[in-house]
């Protein structure tokens, strides 16, 4: 969780740059693929453009949830409004969930009609081929420059819409086998492209989960990992004024973290002396988890 911290303004600009970068990129892949499904005769090329039309919807969720996230704290939302980020990634995470589902249900069905039904799939022309190399390679440049952008501002929402880019690039390089072995093998090897889509799904699916866990844990107020957790121990056991500490409660809020905790220290001591021996701690937790952290300490004095 420690590392790089980046003030709400910047933080906010980047994760817009970023998306306003993978829209137009999408707009122009998607209106190609299209293009190369329908007059490349590949049905595969086709579902494969229809497929990332799903990232209009996922970027302007992340451009959406970081308008709302962007407001201060109000009245009505005291600890600000960075949830709408959270919620932004659950959506993105079931938006690859249901992508994944209707690939598999789609191949499933080819594979059936064609082993069942005696479907001939018709072989793809060259444009299709070539569409499913170019989708693979810029998804996975926008996978990459997306992923470190998000890491780097520590947004669930943009690492999770990078992880969408990577699913489209599995997405094409089925596409790309299926194509590419009815292209080369002839007919008789159409079905690969219904086969390979399959599996792909699969990997998509176990994406969809690894990016709606730890959003949903989020919104059922789950603490902090154990390594983060631990780390916020061990500072406190290291200021020897403090006599014990109790009452941990931590969480995140978006890509803020939320850490409540009751310090003990001895009864003698001055309240301006346990408050700056707290603000220590504070600090040094700010300045792993960030200065926007909201870290709220109650001093108590030793019952002995």
């Amino acid at each position: 969780m420690g590392g790089i911290n980046v003030n709400e303004e910047e933080r906010s600009y980047e994760a817009k740059k970023v998306t306003c970068v993978s829209f137009i990129a999408n707009s122009i892949l998607t209106a190609i693929k299209i293009y190369a499904g329908i007059f490349g005769y590949s049905a595969a090329m086709l579902a494969d453009g229809v497929h990332s039309l799903s990232d209009f919807f996922t970027d302007i969720v992340v451009l959406i949830g970081f308008r709302f996230s962007d407001k201060p704290a109000d009245d009505q939302h005291n600890y600000g409004h960075e949830k709408y980020e959270t919620l932004a990634t659950v959506i993105i995470g079931m938006a690859l969930f249901f992508a994944g589902y209707k690939i598999l249900i789609s191949g499933i069905e080819s594979i059936y009609e064609v082993l069942i039904g005696g479907k001939t799939i018709e072989r793809p022309a060259e444009i299709a081929l070539l569409a499913a190399v170019l989708s693979i390679l810029s998804k996975e440049c926008l996978y990459r420059y997306t992923k470190v952008v998000g890491e780097r501002i520590k947004s669930p929402s943009v690492i999770a819409n990078g992880w969408h880019h990577r699913s489209d690039a599995f997405s094409s390089f089925g596409t790309l086998i299926g194509i590419g072995g009815a292209f080369v093998l002839g007919e008789k090897w159409t079905i690969l492209d219904p086969l390979a889509s399959v599996i792909v799904s699969m990997f998509i699916f176990k994406v969809a989960v690894e990016v709606l866990y730890p959003a949903i844990s989020e919104l059922l107020e789950s603490s902090l990992n154990t390594e983060d957790n631990d780390y916020i121990k061990s500072v406190i056991e290291k200021s020897p004024q403090i006599q014990n500490y109790q009452n941990l409660r931590t969480r995140n809020i978006g890509s803020k973290v939320a850490i409540d905790v009751h310090f003990i220290f001895e009864k003698t001591i001055s309240l301006n002396d346990a408050h700056e021996y707290a603000t220590n701690v504070e600090n040094q937790l700010k300045h792993y988890f960030g200065d926007s952290s909201i870290i709220t300490i109650h001093l108590e004095p030793s019952i002995h």
